[in-house]
Parts: structure tokens; sequence; C-alpha cells
């Protein structure tokens, strides 16, 4: 280094010095940022809107760092073994303090070195986004008194957004972390900050402050406000009244939920009083959505263009279902050539690290008379489920979701050689999908089709691998019904009680979501109590949810990722006993021989895996800040 100074760096600094000794007047006559007053970032409500932009940018994007990414943490997924790079590895294996260091990553830095900037490849990076994303919606609220040439509807939309995002961005990390330090201020960089960390549920408080203000400023949709006509079509993703009341609530649901009342109270069970602030939130959010329709449940005939979009031009998925989505940086291009490839194997889909369900999370997707699977291996006389027919009569939103043995794949038999097992799913024990290509051979026996197209693969042209356009919903209507139902259940005491101002029950929001995938509603056998009404709820999240990024939070703050079967990844193994004919034509009703599941891992997790740790660096900092139980 030094020797680069010498030789290069300071004869041009000498060069240039010289060069400007003519002019040198001239420069020190006023400072070049004289022009810049410290007030006009924030003067009016363009500049001040400006400055505001790039807390959209910190919004997490789960689907996607550097080309690859693993957002669903749970036990719906099995990735190829030994692939270390990906952070669902290490969650399996219990290595908590990956988070800062995995390359396909989202929670935290990856393991490029790159720095986290607005490429989708460096996008990641949930935890330091979202202080960024704090201070820099703090020094907004510190600065709003210098917006003097804006009208009242101007300041009151930046006042809400900032209010929304400093709450919006402490919930995305103590989800994951537990109680926090709440910041709301611009903490100075010349003193020592000893702020102690919060309980779970008394930080929640400030949250929902914060969140309360900013649904009393912010409109149901710009597009019918004075300043937002400046952008009007294209205000849809801007934050609103209703993404305000939706995070307030759901801050609260989880404030109640068992493992966050534990951390906070030593009580495992829900928090009562919390669970009821959630209800009459989500209770008033939902009258709003359904007076005004802001927000609709796709039909179902429509429901893949709520998950991702394929050859539409790079249109945005989510329709009118979707109140929030992720970081929506590159878009139109992320997909395409990466994670895309991640969901078929090899012998159709020639590039990718890969990803396939597990064969107990297809479990969930009962059956199409509303009853659960008691058993996969079993055949049961009430539900009309049987081994031998496996995918026979299933809930519409499994043969949606899951690719099964049969199902056509590649449409032109000629690309693939006329090799029928690579243009039918080969998914049977031994069959050419199940056995080659080691590691990322189909793993457990299913392959996902929720979130790329049954038809995608590298052998139909390149066409149906372009326009793959995959952003998730952080939320949508069809989860806050389900919340408002857990939320109601678990606060006002049964499957029947229904929140103050809303017409829905608990059990009547579950079944709007059913209905729309036309399954029955929930079977009276678990209406007679709250306990097991919360079986089938927890399953019907897992269905309509699935592979979406919500299942690992989910069994953490219902307390049971440590607890069977919530600890198992299996694999089903079963013969063809169905003509080849047949088979192809129906691939649903399907008969098998010899169906089984198998155990291909089971987590040993033990209770300090319900929290993430705390980075050493930031722990060490100073006493008040504890790490979490067991790290």
């Amino acid at each position: 280094m030094k020797k680069l100074f010498t030789k290069i760096l300071l004869p041009l600094v000498i060069v240039l010095g010289t060069g400007a000794l003519s002019s040198c007047k001239k420069y020190l006559e006023r400072s070049p940022l004289a022009d810049i007053k410290e007030t006009d970032p924030y003067k009016n409500f363009r500049n001040f809107q400006g400055f505001t932009e790039e807390l959209y940018n910190c919004i997490p994007l789960l689907s996607l760092n550097q080309f690859h990414n693993s957002f669903n943490l749970g036990e719906d997924e099995f990735w190829e073994l030994g692939e270390t790079r990906i952070i669902s590895y290490h969650i399996d294996n219990g290595n908590y303090f990956a988070w800062t260091n995995a390359f396909y990553n989202f929670l935290g830095p990856d393991g490029s070195g790159a720095s986290n900037s607005t490429d989708a490849t460096n996008k990641g990076n949930l935890w330091g986004l979202s202080w960024y994303g704090i201070r820099k919606a703090n020094l907004g609220l510190a600065n709003l008194d210098k917006m003097t040439d804006a009208t009242q509807e101007e300041k009151d939309l930046i006042a809400g957004q900032l209010y929304f995002f400093r709450g919006f961005f402490h919930f995305q990390v103590m989800q994951y972390w537990g109680g926090l330090p709440y910041i709301d201020q611009v903490l100075p960089s010349n003193e020592v900050i000893k702020l102690p960390r919060l309980s779970y549920q008394a930080t929640a408080d400030k949250v929902a402050a914060d969140l309360k203000k900013a649904a009393d400023l912010l409109p149901l949709d710009w597009d019918q406000t004075t300043a937002g006509q400046l952008t009007s079509g294209n205000n849809n993703d801007r934050i609103n009244k209703i993404m305000a009341m939706g995070f307030m609530a759901k801050n609260y649901l989880f404030a109640g939920s068992p493992l966050m009342n534990r951390e906070s109270t030593g009580n495992a069970s829900y928090n009562t009083e919390y669970c009821k602030k959630a209800a009459d939130t989500f209770a008033q959010m939902l009258q709003t959505i359904e007076s005004t329709q802001r927000y609709e449940l796709a039909p179902y005939s429509q429901i893949r263009d709520v998950f991702y979009t394929w050859q539409k031009q790079n249109l945005i998925p989510g329709l009118k279902e979707s109140i929030m989505h992720e970081s929506m940086v590159n878009a139109g291009g992320r997909w395409r050539y990466n994670q895309v490839n991640d969901y078929r194997p090899i012998v159709i889909q020639p590039s990718g690290i890969k990803v396939y369900p597990t064969a107990n999370y297809a479990d969930y997707y009962g059956m199409a008379n509303g009853l659960p699977i008691p058993d996969a291996e079993k055949a049961d006389a009430e539900s009309g489920y049987d081994p031998q027919y496996p995918w026979r009569n299933r809930d519409p939103r499994f043969y949606n979701d899951i690719m099964i043995d049969g199902e056509k794949c590649v449409t032109n038999a000629a690309s693939v050689g006329n090799n029928e097992f690579r243009q039918y799913a080969s998914l049977y024990s031994n069959a050419l999908m199940r056995t080659a290509d080691g590691n990322k051979k189909v793993w457990t026996g299913y392959m996902n089709s929720k979130l790329v197209a049954k038809l995608m693969n590298g052998y139909d042209g390149t066409g149906v691998l372009d326009n793959n356009t995959v952003v998730l919903s952080l939320m949508r209507l069809a989860d806050v019904y389900l919340m408002y139902a857990e939320a109601t259940a678990n606060g006002y005491g049964t499957p029947q009680s229904v929140a103050p101002g809303y017409s829905l029950s608990a059990v009547a929001a579950v079944n709007k979501v059913r209905a729309r995938a036309g399954m029955p509603g929930v079977n009276n056998k678990f209406l007679g109590s709250t306990a097991s009404f919360m079986s089938e709820l927890r399953r019907e999240r897992a269905v309509e949810l699935s592979f979406e990024g919500h299942r690992f939070n989910d069994l953490r703050r219902w307390l049971l990722l440590t607890e069977r079967p919530y600890t198992y990844k299996k694999a089903i193994e079963f013969d063809r006993a169905t003509p080849k004919a047949e088979l192809y034509a129906d691939p649903r009703s399907a008969r098998v021989a010899n169906f089984r599941e198998t155990v291909l891992f089971e987590r040993q997790l033990t209770q300090r895996h319900y929290w993430l740790p705390f980075r050493q660096e930031d722990v060490n900092m100073y006493a008040e800040f504890k790490q979490n139980p067991g790290w």
C-alpha cells in the first residue's frame, strides 16, 4: 500500500493540486454545498418523499439473495444434501450463528463479502437493513418540523410512512431475535449508548404505538389523495392505513403467542389480552377492507397469479390479495435461470441447487371433504384416505402446490429423446428422477408447483424460463383472515367467538379461506374447544401459506419447533401399480403399491433454538444488552 501511494497516488495528487492553484480562489470563495441548506431535504413534500423513498429499499427480500435462497426454514422443504451455502442447512443442524455469514441467507450478511446494495444479488440482510431503516426513520421524524412548505395532507403522508417503518423494522428483527431496545430517537455517534433489552411484549407495545400513529395518518389508497395524483396508478405498494393496521395486529398476535408470552411472563400459553388486542385490530381492518373492497381474496381460478406470474411481461404477482410485498428490486429478472431452476431435478433442469417439498408437509393437505389425514401409511374410513390411492380426492390446493408422480413436466417429447421418464414426473421408488444425479435427485418424491409452473423445465425451449416473476407477499388477505381466527379464538375463548365490530366468527374466517379453494368448512369435531380448533387452524395455515416463508416463525411462536412430528423431514417410497397410459391420463387417481414414508432427517433442536443468537460483538458492547438464553 505504501508503494502504491508513493509511486501512483502521490504524483497524481501533486498534479491535480498544481492544476488547481490557478483557480484556487474560485473554489475557496464558497463551499460546493453552499447552495444546499440543512433544511432542503425536508422543506417540502417532493424533497421529503425523496428522503423517505429509501426506506422502501430496506423492506426485506426473502425470496432471493445471491441468486438463490432458502426462505422456508420449517419442516416444509428438503434441500440437497451437504449444501452448506444454504441457511436452511445450518438451521436444520442447529447452527443458528450461520445467519451472520451463510452465503444464501436473507437474515443477515451473506458470505460473499459484498455490501448489501440495491442489487437483488446482495439485497438480503434483514438484520442490517432493518436497523438502517430504523435510523433513517428516526432521522426523518426528528426533522418533521422543517417541512414548512407543505399541506397538512402531505405532512401526514410523510409522518405516517416514517412511523410505520420505525415500527415495522423493529418487528422484523424482534420476531427472530426477541425483545429489543426500542430505538425511537437519532442516537448520537459520540456517546456510549446503554439501552437495555426490553421484554418481547414491552417492545411490541412500542411497535404498536408507532403503527397506530401510522394508521391514523395514512390513507387507504394514495390514488385518492391530492399528493398521490403525481404518481397515480403506481401507488399500490406505498404504505397505507391497511398495512399499518395489519402489522399492528400481527405484532399483537405474536406478542400473545406462547413463545413470546413465555419470554415476557414465563407463561407458555396464549396471552388473552394481547390476543384480544390483535383480534380487535384485525376486526377493524377486515371491516374496512370488506366495506371498501380495497383488497379481495383472488378467485381460485387465478390463484397462481397471487404467487408468481409466468410469461406475462414481468407483471408483479399478488392481484388484489397481496397487502404488502417483499422488496421488488429487480423483480422481473431475479428468478430467471437461478432460483427457478432449484425446483426441478437435473434430468429436466440441468442447473440449480435442488429443493423439494417434504412428504410430511404434503400430508397436511388433507382430503377434499375437509378432513385431515391421520396417518399417510394407513387407510382412514372417516376421511376416505387410502394409501393405495394417496393422491385421490385431495384438497384442491394439493394439486396446485404439489407435483406428483406421472404428471407431465415436459411438453415436447422429442426434446427429451422421447424419454417418458423425463417427460412425465418419475417419482416412484428407484425411478429416474429419484436416482439420477446424486444429491440433486428428487429426494422426497414430490416437487413444488406453487412457485413455479408444472411445465417449468429446460427442454421446451428458452421461453419456459423467461418472464418468471416471483414476489412474495409479506402479508396477504388470506393470512389476515387466519390470523384473525387465531387471535379471536384465543382471545375471546371459542371458535365461535366474534371480535367486537365485525361479523365473522373465528371459524367463519377460516371457512372463508377454505371456501375460496372449494373446500368445506372446519368439521364439527374440531369445534368443541379452542384447543381442538387450533389443531385444524395450524393445519390450515400450513396448507394455505405453504412455501411462503411463514412456517418457521409459526412453529417457533407455537412452541412446536422442537416437538415431534414437526422435527421430521420425510420422503415417500412406492411402486407404480397403474398402467402407464392410465397413469399419464389421470395421475391423481393412480393406484400404487408398498406406499410408505421414510425419515430423511430429524432436527435435534433444543430450547435455545427458539431464538436466533445475537452477534457476539453486539452483546459485548455493554452489559445491558443480553444474549439470548443458551447462546
